[in-house]
């Protein structure tokens, strides 16, 4: 399999033979160097990461796209990793050799990214698809390392939720076209994704049972597609002023089909909603997207008392972990919880302390 010879020019040739017959070689000064080099390449065959020292030729481009295109994922991952790829890391690495490909090469590519003013959310995202990538690439044995270790990251990608306030919300329902004001009143006051909420048909909404249920969702490009998670497929229990508004809808804007259409009868565009909200918040003076809408409708189930487990279900959460790790400031903290047991429990005391203050004065 391997051997080591010496040239005419005094030189040294260590070549061997890979798993495929394909013979390597390399010629060093001294034999003990030729010793080394072949070593650790037996050694990597006999673990099991040996890898081609040509299969690193291939640029970033062509890998990641042999890749995306074998990927099995729903829609909206499909969705996210294409832009990932497409709008950031084609342009910025694609060129590369994925072999020549080094962490400070990655890091300059965040680093990047953020100087273009993304969010450490965003780049966080576009990192993470990064990382698959070349996670995959080990796998196929087309480098032996990711290049993707020990990078820094953007700080800041976990802020708190702050949600819309009633006089942001009422300020928005004010100047919005009467045609999307009841897609307001509905997304505040049942915590849908947009996703879900234009994916809705006129079927899945029960005027007189009050719920609405949750079977699909449209994505950006119109397609009707399966909702993220099993979770996500749900009964929503919708209140008294969601349930007026809606009916008032179906009474003003006739349809057998989507709940919500644009004045061709066409199944409400993402882009268009999209244009709609922003001017209206434009006009009203404030800054609320369709997301801080159903942080409304969670917030608002946190402050009348709700359970995690009831705003997970309400939300359509896969776990509890995502509804804590996205409300849980909301919820009272410790020492809240202890003053108002404190208060409950010492509340039939208080009319007699008073009293007695009263006479000792």
């Amino acid at each position: 399999m391997a051997s080591i010879t010496r040239r005419s020019n005094g030189r040294w040739r260590a070549r061997y033979r890979d798993e495929n017959g394909k013979e390597h070689a390399k010629h060093f000064d001294r034999k003990v160097d030729a010793r080394r080099w072949l070593d650790q390449v037996v050694a990597s065959v006999v673990r099991g990461d040996y890898v081609d020292p040509a299969a690193g030729n291939i640029t970033v481009t062509r890998y990641a796209e042999q890749w995306e295109a074998v990927q099995v994922s729903s829609a909206g991952t499909r969705r996210i990793v294409d832009n990932a790829l497409r709008l950031h890391l084609l342009p910025a690495l694609g060129h590369h050799k994925i072999g020549s490909v080094r962490p400070t090469t990655v890091q300059g590519f965040v680093r990047d990214l953020e100087v273009e003013g993304l969010s450490a959310g965003t780049v966080r995202n576009i990192y993470d698809v990064a990382a698959r990538v070349f996670a995959a690439a080990v796998d196929d044995r087309i480098i032996a390392h990711t290049p993707c270790r020990k990078i820094r990251l953007p700080k800041g990608g976990n802020e708190e939720v702050v949600p819309p306030t009633v006089d942001e919300v009422a300020a928005i329902i004010d100047v919005i076209d009467d045609r999307w004001v009841a897609l307001i009143v509905l997304l505040a006051g049942s915590g849908l994704r947009i996703g879900e909420a234009r994916g809705l048909e006129v079927r899945d909404v029960d005027l007189g049972r009050r719920t609405i249920r949750v079977e699909r969702q449209r994505l950006q490009n119109g397609e009707v597609h399966a909702l993220k998670s099993k979770a996500s497929r749900r009964t929503v229990p919708i209140g008294q002023v969601v349930v007026e508004e809606l009916a008032a809808h179906l009474s003003a804007y006739a349809t057998d089909g989507p709940l919500f259409v644009d004045e061709l009868g066409r199944a409400l565009p993402y882009w268009r909603w999209k244009r709609v909200l922003a001017e209206a918040c434009r006009e009203a003076g404030v800054d609320v997207g369709s997301h801080g809408l159903r942080h409304f409708a969670a917030s608002a189930l946190i402050a009348g008392g709700a359970s995690v487990k009831q705003v997970q279900a309400f939300l359509g959460h896969a776990s509890a972990v995502i509804t804590l790790r996205t409300y849980a400031h909301l919820w009272p903290g410790d020492e809240d919880r202890t003053r108002n047991v404190l208060d409950a429990a010492l509340g039939p005391l208080a009319d007699s302390l008073r009293t007695g203050t009263a006479s000792r004065r």
